[in-house]
């Protein structure tokens, strides 16, 4: 070869004053974009093909699309009914548990006293509990039979004020956790310089701490609202005929009255619903990410100063005691019912009725499916999670953001049914298969997941990814010396919340769960619905047990809570 003859184009020389020419979109994203298929595909099968196709077999006949049939659903007088009191309780809720909560926030945000780690781990109980064990707990204590009903002959159950207890102490540690956690990194400094200015202790906190709290009160809020707008386990229990929300109103019409047609437009509107509160939910967030500047929550909280403070703490100890510990000790002791281990033992026994097996294997079965759904929910979850990483996210990212959060809010009773309409053909004939239980239970975990690991994988300081790679390392082996042990703690919480969710999963699970497999909220739904004392006792028996598992579970969690780690 003839070097001297060898021509070599120049490099190029960008004009003066032009911009560097970045990588196309494509290139700069096409990780991002291969870490997003796999959670992409999972969610596209197992979510939105399931919702599809009931809603199109509930709203097409004769080959056609019946879209008039929405219009004539709205406008029966009962649905209009449900839909009302589905807001109204929603909104009713939210104001209560902002109300009740908010002072625990500011007392665990602000305060350092013996047995704040613990008084933290007992407020978040609830939020893990299945709304089965909710919804029963507060019937040992409200309803026939109950505390209240012995002691003063007073019954709640099946009036509207159960509801809103019970929604009280299940979101009770949203507004703790997500307000409190924000509380306690805001400088009192600033605070106190607005008092040193001459304001008075309320209008410094009006005029300072509280436009500072707002993105947080109001993704707390608005989270809590989706929760309650889109109950089902609680008001299942607790509300009888006589109040129904949407989702069991779309359990009545699906399981009880096989209208599909009217389950089909319910869905819809509770798609809308919830695809409308998950907007204004992502814009307070981006609000709460970018707009404060924060401290270390180590050095704001300190003791108690003055009766005032130390009758304010009494008072967040007494309420967390009455509201959460109440329910929760009225459960364990209905489980015994003055007849010892009656209806432990009775949880071994198979009755030929209900159950096709023991009670008690519930527990094993539960137990073998929420492992199953962890897996699926941890690889899926953290899959997105590190695909969500950078901040510089277009709206293709955010809008795949928001459908990660899609299955708290959108029907489990669609899901669950959709199962068995859709997957029941080649290559997804999966209604015989063990595998549909754990599937159905993951949706529910990833949105968990991916929150929990998102801010710690976000904190990872970019330039220790930069450095291995200007060694050598590939992507693979950057993310693993560098990224997973820095995020090992978070994807141990992420896998905990994972299972204590899936553990109690509900609103699918009683669709596809078979009578030769129950789990443990499906098999106490099943004992509440039989009349008798021991299917009763059994149910509070059975109760008692997943409280103690997600209680565990929890417990564990908190022991490897980060000061980093997402909320929930």
């Amino acid at each position: 070869m003839d070097l001297a003859r060898t021509e070599v184009s120049p490099p190029e020389v960008s004009p003066p004053g032009a911009r560097p020419r970045r990588p196309g979109w494509w290139r700069r994203n096409v990780a991002r974009l291969g870490l997003m298929a796999v959670p992409a595909v999972f969610f596209a099968v197992f979510f939105a093909y399931p919702v599809a196709a009931i809603v199109a077999r509930g709203l097409k006949a004769d080959g056609g699309w019946q879209f008039g049939r929405i219009a004539d659903v709205l406008t029966q007088s009962d649905i209009r009914q449900v839909l009302w009191f589905t807001t109204w309780q929603a909104l009713v809720s939210t104001a209560l548990t902002l109300v009740i909560a908010l002072p625990g926030a500011y007392a665990l945000a602000r305060f350092d006293f013996p047995g704040k780690q613990v008084l933290r781990a007992v407020i978040t109980v609830p939020f893990v509990l299945p709304t089965v064990v909710v919804g029963t707990a507060f019937m040992a204590l409200v309803g026939r039979g109950g505390l209240l009903d012995e002691l003063w002959g007073v019954r709640l159950d099946t009036t509207v004020w159960a509801i809103l207890l019970a929604h009280v102490f299940f979101n009770y540690a949203v507004v703790v956790r997500t307000v409190g956690g924000l509380w306690a990194q805001l400088d009192p400094r600033q605070e106190e310089a607005a008092r040193m200015l001459g304001a008075s202790r309320f209008t410094a906190w009006r005029t300072v701490t509280l436009p500072a709290l707002a993105p947080a009160v109001a993704a707390a809020a608005l989270m809590v609202f989706l929760f309650t707008f889109t109950s089902f386990g609680v008001v299942q229990i607790l509300g009888g005929p006589a109040f129904s929300t949407l989702e069991v109103e779309i359990y009545r019409q699906t399981a009880d009255l096989f209208d599909l047609s009217t389950a089909a437009v319910l869905t819809m509107i509770q798609f809308v619903a919830v695809g409308a509160i998950l907007a204004l939910h992502a814009w307070t967030v981006r609000r709460r990410e970018t707009a404060l500047r924060l401290v270390d929550a180590s050095v704001t909280a300190r003791r108690p100063r003055g009766a005032g403070q130390w009758a304010l703490l009494a008072g967040v100890v007494a309420t967390v005691v009455v509201l959460l510990l109440l329910p929760l000790a009225v459960l364990v002791q209905r489980s015994f019912g003055g007849a010892g281990l009656t209806y432990y033992r009775a949880l071994t026994e198979a009755d030929g009725g209900v159950f096709l097996v023991a009670p008690i294997e519930a527990i094993g079965n539960s137990l073998s499916y929420a492992v199953a759904a962890t897996a699926i929910a941890v690889v899926i979850g953290g899959l997105a999670a590190v695909a969500l990483t950078r901040r510089d996210a277009g709206r293709l990212v955010r809008g795949f953001d928001a459908l990660l959060m899609l299955p708290l809010g959108v029907s489990a009773v669609t899901v669950g049914f959709g199962f068995l309409i859709a997957l029941d053909e080649p290559p997804l004939d999966l209604r015989a298969s063990w595998i549909l239980v754990p599937l159905a239970q993951a949706l529910v975990g990833v949105p968990f997941v991916v929150r929990t690991m998102l801010p710690v994988l976000r904190a990872v300081d970019v330039r220790l990814r930069e450095a291995a790679s200007v060694l050598g390392a590939s992507p693979w082996r950057a993310w693993r010396e560098v990224d997973l042990p820095l995020v090992r703690r978070a994807l141990l919480i992420a896998a905990g919340f994972a299972f204590a969710v899936s553990l109690g999963e509900f609103g699918a699970t009683v669709f596809i769960a078979r009578p030769d497999n129950p789990t443990l909220p499906v098999a106490v739904a099943r004992l509440l619905g039989r009349p008798g004392d021991l299917n009763y006792g059994q149910a509070m028996a059975l109760s008692t047990i997943l409280m103690i598992v997600c209680a565990v579970a929890l417990l564990v969690l908190e022991r490897l809570r980060t000061d980093r780690t997402g909320e929930f």
